[in-house]
């Protein structure tokens, strides 16, 4: 017996890339095998201990166990205004500029949903975060992909697209501190993007969960800071890597009131908002977390950063160094990134991922994920060395042979 058929959109939408990953290190992890993960960015320290106190305590009030609304919690929405005054300068009417999210995942695809239809084209970088492209496949909309590249430090060409394909561009997804590639940019960038989509009518969405994820001194911008940005760009701020809450599910869009109110119209056909004392353990993260609680943290992803940038030679692998972000961007010497990342899981047990998931650009990449202990972090090391060096000196002694 056979249920009905899936809808036809799901034709267009894929296996999410990473479910397949995590899939196949839970089956290696059921026979037994030790596979340490270098590929989700999830942060393996807690947030601070005050967060999750407060979650504790509000949970604890009966009157905070009903449905907080649709926009979430006016308190919430207030201290989001204020983080984006104290850290960018960005004024903000909390009613009409800011919305909670479940996470900015969700608010992602739900705003392709508020603004994409059949024919419709959002333009994507490539690389970047899967989420984009496959939300604007859900939506029924086109992808056109817009390279971004080592030797253009990771910056898209806007110059390059086609005026047929910016007709018909809906949104702009930009993605700094950038996933995969850990680049960076300065506000110039931001004004040229606001003024660039002005100019074709165009939404500009900024994706801006690495903020507060830098190194070697770089402190990071909002697009909020561009001029007229609050007309045409919204921003998603995530708490899962600024405040290492990810499994909370709580960020927030910031941004156009024009954008809001139609992402509100989606998601309030959808979710109910979230639990109220998440809501209230958020207000603490923005309002109590020190500069030196961020810069202690960062400074050990830094430490990972460096160990795994300088054994890159030893393990076939290149890359520049990251300014922001939890990972490496590596290019592999031989073969796609694919190929690696199958022998590494294979025969290393280290578990990367293949640059394909991020996009066509991708192929002879792998990312590597900065948020592991550092222990793990050494033996994965070890395990790529060892493996690098068999696979080298057999690829030599066939060489010889012939």
């Amino acid at each position: 017996m056979t249920v009905t058929s899936p809808a036809a959109r799901l034709g267009r939408l894929p296996p999410y890339p990473f479910a397949l990953l995590s899939q196949r290190v839970r089956e290696m992890n059921v026979q037994g095998l030790d596979v340490i993960n270098l590929d989700i960015g999830s942060p393996d320290m807690p947030p601070p201990a005050n967060v999750i106190e407060a979650l504790a305590q509000s949970a604890r009030n009966p009157a905070n166990h009903g449905y907080a609304g649709y926009k979430g919690t006016a308190d919430f929405r207030r201290a989001v205004a204020v983080y984006y005054q104290k850290r960018f300068g960005v004024t903000l009417d909390p009613e009409k500029h800011v919305l909670p999210l479940l996470g900015s995942k969700e608010g992602i695809v739900n705003l392709m949903l508020g603004y994409v239809d059949a024919g419709d084209v959002v333009l994507v970088p490539d690389v970047g975060y899967p989420s984009y492209s496959m939300g604007a496949r859900l939506a029924g909309g086109e992808v056109y992909y817009l390279p971004i590249r080592a030797e253009n430090d990771f910056l898209p060409d806007m110059n390059a697209v086609p005026t047929d394909i910016l007709r018909r561009a809906k949104i702009l997804w930009i993605n700094y501190p950038n996933n995969p590639t850990g680049a960076a940019v300065d506000a110039s960038f931001y004004n040229q993007m606001v003024a660039f989509c002005r100019q074709h009518d165009i939404l500009l969405a900024s994706d801006n969960p690495y903020v507060d994820v830098t190194y070697d001194g770089y402190i990071a911008s909002s697009v909020l800071q561009a001029n007229d940005a609050l007309n045409y760009a919204l921003e998603f701020m995530s708490f899962s890597k600024t405040y290492n809450m990810a499994g909370w599910r709580l960020g927030a869009a910031v941004g156009s009131a024009q954008a809001i109110k139609t992402l509100l119209q989606v998601k309030s056909n959808i979710d109910s908002g979230h639990f109220h004392a998440v809501y209230d353990a958020g207000i603490v993260a923005l309002e109590s977390t020190p500069q030196t609680w961020l810069d202690e943290r960062n400074a050990v992803y830094q430490r990972r950063r460096d160990m795994i940038m300088n054994a890159l030679p030893e393990i076939g692998l290149q890359a520049t160094c990251p300014k922001g972000a939890l990972y490496i961007w590596a290019r592999v010497e031989n073969g796609t990134g694919a190929d690696y990342a199958e022998s590494a899981l294979t025969q290393a047990r280290v578990s990367v991922a293949p640059g394909s998931i991020y996009g066509p650009g991708g192929e002879h990449y792998i990312r590597i994920s900065l948020s592991i202990p550092d222990d793990r972090l050494l033996e994965a090391l070890e395990r790529l060395r060892d493996w690098h060096t068999r696979t080298s000196v057999n690829a030599n002694s066939q060489q010889i042979v012939k």
